[in-house]
Order: C-alpha cells, then structure tokens, then sequence
C-alpha cells in the first residue's frame, strides 16, 4: 500500500487536538516542522552477553536481556560498542490510516549515538511506548538521561485505512501496548520468518 503525504507540525497539531493522533505526555513544544521530538524513558534492557554462545533465529534465546530502570535525575551509561534496548517516554496511539517513522537526532547521530537499528517503522492502529535500539558507536562512555529528547517521529497518511491495523486478532501483533522497553519476540524454527508484525515494538 503506498504511503502518500508527510504531516506537516499543523496537521500534527491538530490531529493531537481532535484526539485522533495521541501523544501523552503531550508537548506542543516538542512539534517540529515535519515531526514530534519524542524524549528517552528511565526503562532499559542490557544483554547478558556470557548466557549463550550465539543467537541462533531457528531457536532464540529467552530471558537473554534485563531489564533496568534508572531514577529521572540518574544517568544510564552506554559504554563503548555497547547495544541496549531504551524505550520513549511518550505513549503514542495512531489512527488505523497514519503510519510513522521514528528517526535520531542529527545532533547526537554526530555524537556518535544511534537510536534504531532497524526498527523505524510503526504501523497504523499502533499503541504503545516505542522500543530504541540503542548503540554507542564511540570509543568512549555515553551518559543517557531520562527526559532527553532522543529522538523525532514523523507520520504519513494512508491512502486508505488499513483493513487489519496493528493489534487486530489475525495478526499476532507482539507488542501491541508495551509499556517498558521490550526484547525481541522474534519466532524461528525451521521454517523461520519475521513475524507478521514488525513494528517498532
């Protein structure tokens, strides 16, 4: 299905104002010309990397991550090389005919701070905290702080409403409502394949 126009900040405006598009906690400050700054949660999950020998996606690993949550004044410190899972602060629900993409920052991208790996696209009917894929691509220590803007959304109108939004009964959706930063739920086997659902959960 074709994905037709960008949001402009007043359309962002006021789909948020008619309850259509929810965003809470809801800044208008945050709106940008094309998008939303969303900020980091105090929710993180660290791989425990000594747990298996490899990630095998015919059988995945479970309970290979934990999870920790710091206080809002209390930085978490990403270290070199490192991959965590973050999450946003912001609860985000969307329409069953607008889509978004969760993008970084320019300016900590050249900090050397990447917020998804691949995980940008957020389907239609989406209800939830968003999932970062967090990784420090210095040489050296960076502090995260709770309530940092980390990252912008950006959303795109349908040209039709989606017959099966995420979430719907047949689809499985994985991460329908998450709260916290969540781990994968990827499925293998030996017929493996990516889910049906691949939101940014």
């Amino acid at each position: 299905m074709e994905v037709s126009s960008v949001l402009s900040d007043a359309t962002i405006r006021r789909l948020v104002e008619d309850g259509r598009l929810r965003i809470e906690p809801w800044d208008p400050g945050m709106v940008q010309p094309a998008s939303v700054d969303v900020r980091l949660g105090r929710s993180f999950r660290v791989f425990h990397n000594h747990r298996v020998t490899a990630i095998d996606l015919r059988d995945p690993p479970r309970d290979l991550t934990e999870q920790v949550v710091v206080e809002q004044d209390e930085p978490f410190v990403i270290h070199p090389g490192e991959f965590c899972l973050g999450r946003t602060e912001e609860w985000v629900e969307l329409p069953d005919d607008i889509v978004a993409r969760i993008e970084g920052k320019s300016s900590l991208g050249r900090l050397g701070l990447i917020v998804h790996a691949t995980a940008g696209f957020c389907d239609p009917g989406w209800k939830g905290t968003l999932t970062l894929e967090l990784n420090n691509l210095t040489r050296v220590p960076i502090k995260l702080w709770p309530g940092l803007p980390v990252a912008q959304l950006s959303f795109m109108t349908l040209d039709r409403p989606a017959e099966r939004p995420y979430g719907h009964p047949e689809l499985g959706s994985h991460y329908h409502g998450q709260v916290e930063a969540t781990e994968s739920r990827y499925e293998g086997g030996p017929a493996a394949r990516l889910p049906l659902d691949e939101s940014i959960g």
